[in-house]
């Protein structure tokens, strides 16, 4: 296993969670890293990525300045703080290393596809917000 998303759970609606994708061994050269979610009955979607050349961010307009998205200065671990969580936010949480040269934001955007670029996905961890 190289990439291991931890840190979800049962939250209330408003409630608040981190999680955690340790990287053990996908290589430093990745074009970018990211959060992808998959909810029950629903599409994967991208939720947040990182470019790793210069730490810009992108975040899709449902979890815009309620997640952010970051990581250690080891870059060996990503993190997602995720505030005032929402029903909608449920979904199994997912971290992927993009080796394509294409700007993470393009996929979060729908224009590019994950599966095209994004090529090492860790174990999901579930976040389920319900009061």
């Amino acid at each position: 296993v190289q990439l291991q998303a931890s840190g979800g759970g049962l939250v209330q609606p408003g409630g608040s969670l981190r999680l955690s994708c340790e990287n053990s061994g996908v290589t430093a050269d990745y074009n970018a890293i990211g959060w992808f979610r998959q909810a029950p009955g629903k599409e994967r979607e991208g939720v947040a990525c990182l470019s790793n050349k210069d730490d810009s961010t992108y975040y899709v307009d449902s979890v815009k300045d309620r997640f952010t998205i970051s990581r250690d200065k080891a870059k060996s671990t990503l993190f997602l703080q995720m505030e005032n969580l929402k029903a909608e936010d449920t979904a199994v949480y997912y971290c992927a290393t993009e080796s394509m040269p294409v700007p993470c934001r393009l996929v979060l955007l729908g224009v590019a596809d994950a599966d095209e670029t994004f090529d090492s996905w860790g174990q999901g961890t579930l976040v389920t917000v319900s009061s």
